[in-house]
Parts: C-alpha cells; structure tokens; sequence
C-alpha cells in the first residue's frame, strides 16, 4: 500500500528504537512518569499502559511484525491537554460518527420501509396474508444472519471502508427492484437478497469505528448511530406519507413508489461513501482530500489515545484477513458467550409489537397516513431513552445494571398487553401502551460496545462482533413468529411467551454480571500472586490472545 510505504520512508527502525529504548529505559521511564503525571495532559501516568519502557518495546514490535498502518506515529511519550483532547473528539464526531450516522439511515431506510408499505395494503395488492409478512420477514433475518460473518471476514481483509460502500450500492438496487413486485415468490426473494447483501454491516461500521475512538466513547458514539434508526423512523414516517398518496399515479400503488424513491436514496448514500470513508486517521490525505482531515500532531493524538486505551488495536493491519485459526480461536471463546446469549435473547419482548405496530394501529381504526404519523411519537421518545441510557452507563462505568433497564421498562408493559382487558378495544389506550412500550430505552449500543471491549483484540473484535449480531438476528427469527393468525387478534398465547421471556432477560443480565465478577476474581488471585518480574515476563511471552490474556479484565 502506498500509504504503508510511506509511512515506512518516515519511521524509525525497530533496531534503532530498541537500542534507544534499552541504552536509556530507566531515563525514558521517568521522562514518560513527569510529563504523564501533568494535570495538564489529556492522560495521566496511571492511564497509560506503556509508561514502562520495557512494556512499549514490546509493543512497538508487535506493531512492526503485524504492519500496523499506524505504527510509525505510535509515541510512548506523547502528551496532551484535556482541551485537545475534547476539541478532536468533537472533529471525529463530525467526521467519522456522523457520517456512520448517514450510512446507517440508509440501512434502516431500506430495511424498515415494509412496515410502512403493507400499511398501504401492500399484502392485499400482491395476494399475500400477515403468515406471509412473517415468512418474508424471517427470510430477510436468516438471509441476514447467514451473511454476517462472511462479510465482516470480508470487510477485515480489503477493510471496512472499501466493502460498507460497495455493500450499500448493490442492495439499494434490490431496494429500488422491489417498486416491481408481482407476488409471494419475487417477494421472497427481494427479502432474500437484501438480507444477504445487508448482514454484516453493522459489525463492519462498529470495527470501522473502533479504529478512532476508546472502548469508553464507543457505546455512546453507537448510542448516536442508534439514534438514526429512530430519526429513520421519524423521516421515513413523514416520505411515507406523502408517497403513499401518490396511489394512482402512473398506475402504481403508493407503496411501490416507496421502494423506489427510498431505493435511490440509499444509491446516493453508498455511492458518496466511497469517498467518505478513510481507512484510518493516518489515510485521510488522498486525491480528493489533499488536506486530509487532521494535523500531524492530531493524527498522533487519534491513534495513541486509541492504543493507550487497547494496545491490542494494532496487533492486526486493516487490510489483514481473519487467518482459520484466529477464527476457531474466537469462536471458543466462552467468557463471550454470555453477551451472545443476552443478544439472543433481550431484544426478543419489544420486537413483535414493534414489527406490529403499523399493522396493530390499523386493526384499531387509524387509516393508513395516521398511522405513520403516529409512529413519530415512539421514535422520537426512543432517541431520547437510548441517549440517556448509553450516557448513563458511561457515566457510572456500569453495563450490566443500566442495560437491564431495557427490559425493566417493557415488563409491565407486556403484562398489560397480555392481561389488560382494553387492548385492542380502546383504541387510544392501546396506542399509548404500544407508544410506550417501543419507547424503551435500547442497550443494543451498550451491549455492541460492550463485546467489543472484552474481545481485547482487533481479530477477536471482527468475530465477535458478527456472533453477538447473528445472535440478535436469531431472536429476530424466533421473534417473528410470536404473533400468528391463529392467536389474533388480541395475541394473547404470544403476549405470554413475552412475557416469560421478559423475565429470563432479567434472570440473564443478573447472571452475566456474577459470572464477569467471579472471572476477574479468578484471575486477580492468580495475578496478584505472582511476582513483578513474572509479571513482565507473561507481558513480553504470552501467546495468549483476546480475552485470554491473564492480564485482561472484563468490563461488566
């Protein structure tokens, strides 16, 4: 790669750095401690993992046999203020976030526009029956799951920021084909195709951004790309309804002119994201972008603060493929298997009312443009809750309590659609309870964060990322046939399973935070007997990778 090569011309050689390293370790170690321990620098001593000099080394090797892209700026001894520190989040908030933000819209764009079409009798204008909706949504799910991790495989060898883009131009083409659905078979197939050419990018979009931002800032800045799930809701709700009133024209139903001008926007989004997408903070000078994005000195900042949090970020290149044993590796990782399970099974109780709803508020009376009218209020409050729940869990530095509000806050609400005698009757109450429920704080930022923290490791960190998306997709599966005909219409059988499920969320999350406990438990007594030379000894030799490392303490 040129920018490899480059980057080769500029750095300093391992041999040179080792030599210096070991004339002077005990003088660098004390220079790293005095400007460290500043109140004045963005880290201080305690934060810092290569403040021993014997520790970077090793690093600083790790580096150079892995080809990390970024490890000719890897810099033990930089230092900067707090205020430098905000400044440049705030730039990569502009221009990573918010441009994830836009790609994500442009998923949920084509992957939540259904919903609104069959409020449009979609079902009725193609023969189909609600059985239907469900098969074709569950194909879109395994279609999705089935895909997940070959793409996030994918994605880590030519790098996320090549295969997103690509990704999003060929399935806004499904997208805009759907404006010329004839029955039940093309209708199944278009579910078909968008899940496989759409599984895998969340994961792709998260180990993009855990390119620039600490384990600490990745859930809340997942909170934001969450967020444009509900802000796709809202604005996708408001086109609804002005497309669904071109019924008629050209002889088309309102609904295929919905997949069609939806389908372009998404075109638009992933041909633009070509030149949107920087490899990392050291490749954003390029021919349209001579500039790039960042001084020299923040190209520093970005990718130190970044290691300092996780040296484990750069034991892999961003070009390097997933060898067959680092996946079999990840795939027996147990200590993971306990998000996989929450991801599996917390998102479950929300998910039929929500696939629902549109269906839901038309039973009850709400002609077509009021009812995707009415799905604002809900986006609007789940924007809101799934902010305040990532900021909270940031703030107290604690996952597994603050994420189990989520199914806390949809308990008495599926107790209520189960036992209440007015749902379905009252018409503005089993709004408001519908509202309510699929108003719920979201922890799926938490719990994506969360993984990606423990996986300790940027191969690891791909897999799993993918696994813990496969299991959510799972529940997705398991979700959709919750609700059948021959429970309508008031779902009472489907509403109960809800409910118990709810309950074994609540038991899961409990169970996760007991076991992470009991975990690092084990290994403080293992470390803290040992001595600190066999501690810098295990450092410098473990083969041991991942959330394997003795060394490692998992977040919970």
């Amino acid at each position: 790669m040129a920018a490899d090569s480059k980057a080769a011309n500029i750095s300093i050689t391992t041999d040179e750095v080792s030599s210096s390293i070991h004339d002077s370790a005990s003088s660098d170690t004390e220079r790293l401690r005095e400007l460290t321990g500043s109140e004045e620098n963005g880290y201080n001593e305690e934060k810092n993992p290569f403040r021993d000099s014997a520790v970077a080394q090793h690093w600083r090797e790790v580096y150079e046999k892995s080809q990390y892209e970024c490890r000719h700026v890897f810099d033990p001894m930089l230092t900067w203020s707090e205020e430098e520190e905000r400044r440049l989040v705030r730039k990569l908030d502009w221009r990573v976030c918010l441009w994830a933000c836009v790609m994500f819209f442009g998923l949920q764009v084509d992957r939540g526009n259904l919903a609104q079409a069959v409020s449009d009798n979609m079902l009725d204008d193609l023969g189909l029956d609600t059985n239907d909706y469900n098969y074709g949504n569950s194909i879109f799910r395994i279609s999705f799951l089935v895909a997940e991790l070959p793409s996030q495989l994918v994605s880590k060898m030519v790098g996320p920021d090549r295969w997103i883009p690509v990704q999003m131009v060929l399935w806004s083409v499904v997208a805009i084909s759907q404006c010329a659905l004839t029955g039940r078979t093309s209708f199944l197939c278009t579910r078909s195709l968008l899940g496989l050419l759409e599984g895998g990018f969340i994961p792709d979009i998260v180990l993009w951004l855990s390119y620039f931002y600490t384990s600490r800032e990745l859930p809340v800045r997942l909170s934001y790309f969450w967020t444009s799930l509900s802000v796709t809701g809202i604005v996708t709700s408001l086109l609804a309804f002005a497309l669904l009133h071109l019924r008629g024209a050209n002889g088309w139903a309102g609904w295929r002119w919905l997949f069609l001008v939806e389908g372009l926007i998404t075109l638009v989004v992933g041909l633009v994201s070509f030149f949107m997408m920087p490899a990392s903070a050291v490749q954003t000078k390029t021919w349209f972008r001579p500039k790039g994005w960042f001084t020299d000195r923040e190209v520093s900042i970005v990718v130190n603060r970044v290691l300092r949090d996780d040296p484990s970020k750069g034991d892999m290149h961003n070009r390097e493929a997933i060898t067959p044993k680092r996946l079999w590796e990840t795939l027996k990782d147990f200590d993971l298997w306990p998000l996989y399970i929450l991801g599996l099974v917390v998102f479950i109780p929300a998910s039929p009312p929500a696939t629902y709803i549109t269906l839901t508020l038309r039973k009850i009376g709400f002609d077509p443009f009021t009812t995707n009218l009415l799905t604002i209020p809900y986006n609007v409050f789940h924007i809101i809750n799934l902010i305040l729940i990532t900021r909270l869990s940031e703030w107290l530095n604690e996952r597994t309590l603050v994420a189990m509000l989520q199914v806390i806050w949809t308990l008495p609400c599926v107790i209520a659609l189960r036992w209440w005698p007015g749902v379905m009757v009252n018409q503005w109450g089993t709004y408001a309870l519908v509202t309510v429920l699929t108003s719920y704080p979201y922890c799926h930022a938490i719990l994506v964060g969360w993984t990606s923290k423990n996986s300790n490791n940027v191969g690891t960190r791909s897999v799993s990322a993918a696994i813990y998306n496969m299991c959510v997709q799972v529940g997705s599966i398991i979700s959709a046939y919750i609700y059948v005909n021959d429970d309508a219409p008031l779902y009472h059988r489907g509403n109960f399973n809800l409910f118990i499920i709810n309950l074994l969320a609540i038991v899961l999350f409990l169970l996760t935070k007991i076991y992470y406990v009991w975990r690092n438990k084990q290994r403080d007594r293992v470390w803290n007997a040992m001595t600190e030379e066999a501690r810098k000894d295990y450092v410098a030799t473990t083969r041991l990778q991942g959330s394997g490392r003795l060394d490692f303490r998992f977040a919970h």
